[in-house]
């Protein structure tokens, strides 16, 4: 890597943050590891916008670590309910159980140490590292992957862990000797705000005299990641039972897999295996729902009875006013409020 790289750049996007960079969101200006730690969970695959609302009612209800850990995990499913990817928030409890547990309520103050505990993985583990304790060390998230790839024409495939070892390498050679916290910070509003996806505005671009990938002329055609998502498609019917009192019968979900520990309707692979759970009733069907995961497309059909049904299948009856207080999935909520 050429030395004027690795001089120049740190100290241009140290610079361009100072002036241009984002400065107001509620978990910058800080360094409460607590704080930032949450915010780098929810914002894993998640655009700011959305974990806005979140974060603010996490802090609202659970303003330190300790207040988290003794949460219930169903409390904290429900609080997380529509943010998707619901492992994230088993791991933000676990995690906080064991900086509770284990660490007297307070995060470990080094970015090795922080990679212990559960779900922070070590681009996070820098993340919180360098804003909070100053630590000099390198992240790799989403954002800065395309952001370095593209100022180094780095053309090694990241679906390969050598090629993502490697760009950690690079990832670390070009860290500044002082204002990681700032240049950490310059780096995630880069690929947020200027170096994105897909129409990347290199005019304004701080390093664009820097990038390989704009001398080529070619700069979205980095990073370079072959494996491609495959698609599946699944198909499930589930049952709304509601009895004379407005009660509606939940099932709680596996604690492991999709939704894992979340709570739903009762739910079948096949229509006929649905109504025969309610034979006896007429149960009437509902538009079906069309609800997209990362993995596969979701297509839920709903029936609706009302109880008691012949065999209607087991579960917890809970009010409709007391929904709001357990983890719904989105498509369950949102049928629920239109309903």
């Amino acid at each position: 890597m050429p030395e004027a790289l690795i001089s120049d750049f740190g100290k241009t996007v140290v610079a361009w943050q100072r002036r241009h960079g984002r400065h107001t969101l509620p978990w910058q200006n800080t360094r409460d590891p607590y704080r930032v730690w949450l915010s780098e969970i929810m914002l894993q695959q998640t655009q700011v916008v959305t974990v806005l609302g979140y974060y603010e009612r996490f802090l609202a209800r659970w303003p330190r670590v300790t207040d988290l850990a003794a949460a219930t995990l169903d409390e904290v499913l429900a609080m997380w309910a529509g943010l998707g990817y619901y492992s994230r928030a088993r791991n933000l409890h676990g995690c906080a159980k064991a900086v509770a547990e284990l660490h007297g309520g307070e995060f470990p103050r080094s970015a090795a140490g922080l990679q212990t505990l559960p779900g922070i993985g070590r681009s996070t583990a820098a993340a919180v590292a360098a804003f909070c304790f100053g630590e000099r060390v390198a992240i790799l998230d989403g954002n800065v992957k395309r952001v370095l790839s593209r100022v180094l024409a780095f053309d090694g495939d990241l679906s390969s862990s050598a090629a993502e070892k490697t760009l950690w390498n690079h990832a670390t050679e070009l860290l500044p000797a002082q204002d990681v916290d700032r240049y950490t910070q310059g780096l995630m509003d880069l690929g947020a705000t200027v170096c994105t996806a897909r129409s990347p505005n290199c005019l304004i671009c701080p390093v664009q005299p820097l990038c390989r990938g704009r001398q080529e002329g070619e700069p979205t055609r980095f990073p370079v990641k072959t494996r491609k998502l495959k698609r599946g498609r699944r198909e499930n019917w589930w049952l709304w039972i509601q009895d004379a009192g407005g009660q509606v019968l939940l099932q709680q979900r596996p604690g492991t897999g999709v939704w894992a520990g979340l709570w739903t309707l009762p739910m079948f692979d096949d229509e006929a295996s649905a109504r025969a759970a309610v034979a006896g009733a007429s149960p009437e069907t509902l538009p079906r729902i069309e609800h997209a995961l990362t993995h596969f497309d979701w297509v839920l059909h709903t029936l609706r009875a009302d109880a008691p049904a012949a065999t209607a299948p087991t579960g917890t009856w809970v009010a409709r006013e007391k929904l709001a207080h357990y983890a719904l999935p989105a498509p369950l909520k949102k049928l629920i409020e239109e309903s």
